[in-house]
Parts: C-alpha cells; structure tokens; sequence
C-alpha cells in the first residue's frame, strides 16, 4: 500500500547551469553541455503527442483520478490520530478499508496501463532519434566534449546547447505516433526517461499550483491607525 502523504517528486535531474558573470557571447572552445530529458521534454512532438494522450484517454483519466481521491481519503480514514503517518496499529484496526485502498490501487493502475504505454511510445521514438539531432548540433556547433550539466561548477549561457537540441529535433521529428505496436514493449532507457519527465511535470503543476493559491489569498489588510 502507498504511504499516506508521500514528500512531494524531487526534480530528480539537474538544470543547465547559469552564468552571470560573463556575457552570453563567451565561448568556451570545443566544449558543451546539454540535458537530454529537457530535450525530449521540451519537444514540440512530445508536447503534441501527450495532448493527444489526454483526449484519446481522458475516459481512463479521469478514471485514474477519482480513484486516486478515493484512495487518498480511505487513508486519510485510516489516520484516526490525524499526524499524518500511519502506524501499524491503526493499520491493522481496519484491514476491510485496507483492502478497498489495494483493490482501487490495482484498478488505478489498470486503468492507467495504455496511458503509459503511449507516453512510453512516444518517448521512444524521441530517443531513438536523439543522437542524430545532438551530432547535427556537435557538427555545426564544432563541439568536441559534450558534458551533462551536474559535471561544470561554471560556465557561460552559451556553453548550454540544449535547446539547439531541442530545435534540431523539432525538425528532424515534428510529429511522432501515440498508437503503440502490438506486442511492443518499452526499452529500460525509456522508462528511466519517462520517470524523470514525470517527475520534472508532476513538480512543475505542484508549482503552478501554489503560485495559482498564493495568488488567491487575499491581501492583508494594514491595521487602521487611530
């Protein structure tokens, strides 16, 4: 059973690094750095082919989220303390709520499994065709080292070649298919790709999400002076 208030994803993978001590027409000869998740993340076919997901699946979707609310406040029944964990005690006082939290995971995760096999597809055909746009980059850009981000303590904007990635792959890759192949199964790379996207979206809506409330309060109001 998932534990009842999971921290909120890590990014889990390092941005570009950004300078702002030297200007943005420095160069530093021969070497580069690019990030390939923002790469495929940032593609305009990987954009496009999710939204065609959503409205293809958006039965299963919606599915997949009232399930999720379910199951959330099954266990947040089960929090009889209301401390936000939960003890083996309080899990074993109701096993009949238990088992509906594990019956409606099983389903969500049912329910979830074509949703996942096209963002997989998608993300495949992106990455089968990645080193292609980079050494498109590498060769216009004369590039002789190409570092991951995490790996420079420093340097310039114009050392990031990320998105001239992502503009080399625009147009080796406009459009990509969401219909996954009979039978295809989706290569350890991709899922370790998709999980970080994953991840890296499910941060930015928590993001959104707090500056859309923060945005909502109301202004406080200055005590009136006598």
């Amino acid at each position: 059973m998932k534990n009842l208030f999971k921290p909120a994803l890590a990014a889990g993978v390092a941005l570009a690094t950004a300078a702002t001590a030297m200007p943005a027409t420095a160069q530093v000869s021969g070497i580069a750095t690019s990030n390939p998740t923002m790469v495929i993340l940032r593609a305009a076919a990987r954009n496009a082919a999710y939204q065609q997901i959503n409205t293809t699946y958006a039965t299963q979707i919606q599915q997949v989220n009232q399930l999720n609310t379910e199951i959330n406040n099954l266990q947040l029944s089960l929090d009889t303390d209301k401390n936000g964990q939960l003890t083996e005690a309080e899990v074993n006082a109701n096993p009949g709520v238990v088992q509906q939290i594990q019956t409606k995971e099983q389903q969500a995760t049912t329910a979830s499994q074509p949703i996942a096999m096209a963002q997989y597809y998608v993300i495949e055909q992106l990455l089968n065709d990645y080193i292609n746009a980079r050494n498109e980059v590498v060769g216009a850009k004369k590039i002789s080292l190409m570092l991951a981000p995490e790996a420079i303590q420093y340097a310039p904007n114009s050392v990031d070649v990320t998105e001239d990635i992502v503009k080399a792959m625009d147009k080796r890759l406009p459009t990509v298919s969401t219909a996954v192949p009979a039978n295809w199964q989706p290569r350890r790379q991709t899922a370790e790709m998709h999980q970080a996207i994953q991840q890296i979206m499910v941060v930015a809506a928590q993001q959104a999400a707090a500056r859309q409330a923060a945005q909502q309060q109301p202004e406080t109001q200055a005590p009136t002076g006598r």
